[in-house]
């Protein structure tokens, strides 16, 4: 049993290495989809503000873990 345990914890961590991250992904992505489907946001338009997020996003985390490597 430990060793599934131990096997589903890496691939978990294959896949969320940072929470945070994951967790504002997945926020930006349900906010995209929303602001599309409810608020009539075109959908190429949609497409661009969910690249810039995830730049954005990406970056901050970055920043963050350098940070914190450095101390």
């Amino acid at each position: 049993m430990t060793m599934i345990r131990l096997v589903f914890k890496e691939l978990v961590g294959m896949f969320v290495d940072d929470g945070s991250l994951a967790l504002l992904a997945l926020i930006l992505i349900a906010l995209i989809t929303a602001a599309v489907k409810l608020l009539a946001l075109p959908p190429l338009i949609g497409g661009f503000v969910l690249l810039a997020g995830c730049l954005v996003i990406l970056l901050e985390s970055t920043r963050r873990a350098a940070r914190d490597k450095a101390r």
